[in-house]
């Protein structure tokens, strides 16, 4: 080697030693962040998306990306994070559908929900309410059922399609029950809601964030709420439980896992954030707007209650016979 090599070499080894080297766990990011939301632009759950990547990016001081992937019922998108690097620059916008609901319905699942995402927290829980056309004439949830088991078959149930919370909610109470209701699967829940306005449908199981704007306004009537207690926001509504049906209890939630090999303290971080954003005004807002509860569980807590929910739903939908290709 020459000594104008080696001259050149030593010269940049001093610059190299001069620059400043990130302190182990303060390197990330350096760069953007991208979350993948399995749903397409404009939903409950994109919008959920871009507030948290919001203030992420905010927090992080790196961009948040939401890239949407729907398709196949959460499949396609869960299926693209699930082989995505660990490294910190992918997260999923993971819900009770990709870790609990499509694993238990479908035959052949493209991915592990446990072995191939590290759990980091729940962003929030969406309860569930049963709402019926105005017109109706069940005034409660047991005159719901007296008139389903007296009529099998004639009354119906919608959803925004086969495999969506809605239609899992409707079947379990249809087992719970032993009612014989019909469900009617549409491309979304806005046809599925504007089709019971219009009578074309008997009732659903929706999130009170799509549901009570419409029984506020008076063209749809709720009849239960599946919280533990009557929600603050809807104190005159009585929950499933006070009509004789404790063990009803489905609810969505919305959360975020990264890809396996995740390091713990990207993980840790993450959640740190989540927990931050979460005591902030805009976003306690944004979320009551929603009809939203925060979230904010540890990870280590996450991962025992999606491991509990995929088993929970897994009996119940193998109880209720439950099958999609």
């Amino acid at each position: 080697m020459s000594k104008w090599s080696i001259a050149v070499l030593g010269g940049l080894a001093l610059v190299l030693g001069l620059l400043p080297v990130p302190a182990a766990g303060q390197a990330w990011p350096v760069k953007p962040v991208r979350i993948i939301v399995p749903y397409p632009p404009g939903g409950g759950n994109d919008n959920l998306a871009r507030i948290f990547a919001q203030k992420l990016s905010e927090r992080l001081q790196q961009p948040v990306i939401v890239e949407n992937k729907p398709g196949a019922g959460t499949l396609i998108g869960t299926e693209a994070a699930a082989k995505a690097t660990g490294d910190g620059y992918t997260i999923l916008l993971s819900s009770i559908v990709t870790h609990a609901l499509a694993p238990a319905l479908y035959p052949k699942v493209p991915y592990d929900p446990i072995k191939d995402f590290v759990p980091i927290t729940i962003l929030a829980v969406a309860p569930t309410v049963l709402v019926v056309n105005r017109d109706s004439p069940a005034k409660s949830v047991g005159e719901l059922i007296a008139l389903a088991k007296a009529n099998p078959g004639k009354y119906t149930f919608a959803s925004g399609g086969n495999g969506t919370t809605p239609h899992i909610s409707g079947e379990i109470f249809k087992s719970m029950t032993g009612t014989d209701i019909l469900h009617i699967p549409y491309k979304g829940g806005g046809p599925a809601i504007a089709d019971l306005m219009g009578g074309q449908v008997d009732m659903i199981f929706d999130t009170a964030a799509s549901a009570m704007p419409h029984v506020r306004s008076g063209k749809l009537r709720a009849l239960a709420i599946a919280t533990p207690k009557r929600h603050p926001d809807f104190p005159d509504l009585p929950t499933f439980a006070e009509q004789g049906l404790p063990d009803y209890s489905i609810n969505s939630w919305y959360s975020l896992h990264a890809p396996a090999g995740t390091p713990r303290e990207i993980v840790m971080k993450v959640h740190a954030e989540v927990v931050a954003s979460l005591k902030s005004q805009d976003v306690i807002d944004r979320l009551r707007a929603l009809n939203a509860d925060p979230g904010g569980m540890p990870p280590d807590e996450f991962a025992n209650f999606v491991k509990s929910e995929l088993d929970r739903y897994s009996q119940v939908i193998k109880k209720a016979g439950i099958k999609l290709e």
